[in-house]
């Protein structure tokens, strides 16, 4: 097997691996903190499902009783 010392060669793998590893961190990064944000309480108002029962509603209900 033939090895080559190539300076060229050498930086370019120690950029990929230095580009490897900073990705890994982002990503670690980026769980942790979406993890976080789960855990932490929601301010936001309840939501509504705008479901009102009419007249019309429940005698559809009571038709289905019968």
């Amino acid at each position: 097997m033939h090895t080559s010392h190539n300076p060229e060669r050498r930086r370019f793998m120690k950029t990929v691996g230095l580009g490897t590893a900073a990705a890994g961190a982002a990503a670690a990064v980026g769980h942790v903190t979406l993890a976080q944000a789960d855990n932490t309480p929601s301010v936001e108002p309840k939501k509504t499902t705008n479901y009102h029962e009419t007249d019309h509603i429940r005698a559809y209900y009571a038709s289905l009783r019968d």
